[in-house]
């Protein structure tokens, strides 16, 4: 009997202590996710950077592109220029990324409800592979870090190798939207790629990104190549070039429309800010600045 009894005593125990290590397992793995990273990219150029660096996220932006495989489970927070802030509050947060361009847009909505952001500087291939190494260094991620700066640092050297001793081409860049249509200066990111690749934007001396179109100005430019970038809805906005180029006679006396040297940039290669898509852009670039080659 006091065997028995002695036996039920240890079962028991066992019992406990199984229950007990349940318990602890179930609150190291509630404190790991309440201390660990949760972390929001509210645009895809953010999200495939961070993909790039194998960093996990907890919310992804709303996009028709497709976003990276590994963030198949991670909640869509909306459009990155108006993000859903009560689902972004819900995700509970340690970091929220943006981008420097959106800042002006963005910063009011979060500072009324409390909310730190950090906005990435995306505006130029340098500032992008700064951020790049930034957000590495900050994550544990430095050698991804690094191996995506190399990468672009070796291609670049390949285009400058091209470009080496030939005249460099004008271009005039083109920032289509719905309805309407920007020029880019040489402080645009696709600006940026124009100069790394050896063109010449024909808008100089400007500070910002992007000024209203002037035809009129334009043509005294001349050009030796147009760029025309969609963004937002690119069928709609390439159907709205091919209108504007075919109803504004101006546009028949640019030497890029009579040499046949309009091109249409793809979307997903030339955003509005850097991404992980420079390499291939670069080489698009280069097939059309330097068809010969």
């Amino acid at each position: 009997m006091k065997k028995a009894i002695g036996l039920v005593c240890i079962l028991f125990l066992a019992m406990l202590a199984g229950c007990s290590s349940g318990k602890d397992k179930a609150a190291a793995v509630q404190e790991d996710i309440e201390e660990g990273d949760r972390i929001v990219a509210t645009t895809v150029a953010l999200t495939e950077i961070m993909d790039a660096l194998e960093i996990d996220l907890v919310g992804v932006p709303s996009s028709y592109k497709d976003l990276p495989e590994r963030y198949a489970d991670a909640k869509e927070v909306g459009n990155p220029m108006s993000p859903d802030m009560e689902m972004l509050l819900s995700l509970k947060p340690t970091e929220i990324y943006s981008v420097t361009t959106l800042k002006y847009d963005l910063q009011e909505m979060f500072e009324e409800r409390g909310i730190d952001m950090t906005y990435a500087n995306l505006e130029s291939i340098d500032a992008m592979h700064e951020e790049i190494l930034k957000i590495g260094e900050k994550y544990d991620r430095l050698p991804q870090a690094e191996a995506i700066v190399a990468e672009f640092e070796e291609k670049l050297a390949q285009i400058e190798v091209v470009a080496e001793g030939k005249e460099k081409p004008t271009v005039l860049i083109l920032l289509g939207i719905p309805g309407s249509y920007l020029v880019a200066t040489e402080h645009s990111y696709i600006g940026d790629l124009v100069k790394r690749v050896g063109g010449v934007n024909v808008i100089t001396g400007e500070d910002v990104e992007f000024l209203s179109s002037n035809t009129e100005y334009l043509q005294q430019s001349n050009p030796d190549i147009i760029l025309r970038a969609a963004h937002g809805m690119p069928e709609q906005v390439v159907e709205m070039f091919d209108e504007e180029f075919r109803s504004n006679d101006v546009w028949k006396h640019f030497n890029a429309v009579k040499n046949v040297r309009v091109y249409d940039l793809e979307e997903t290669l030339f955003g509005t800010t850097g991404n992980l898509a420079a390499i291939e852009a670069l080489d698009e670039l280069q097939k059309m600045l330097y068809p010969e080659e």
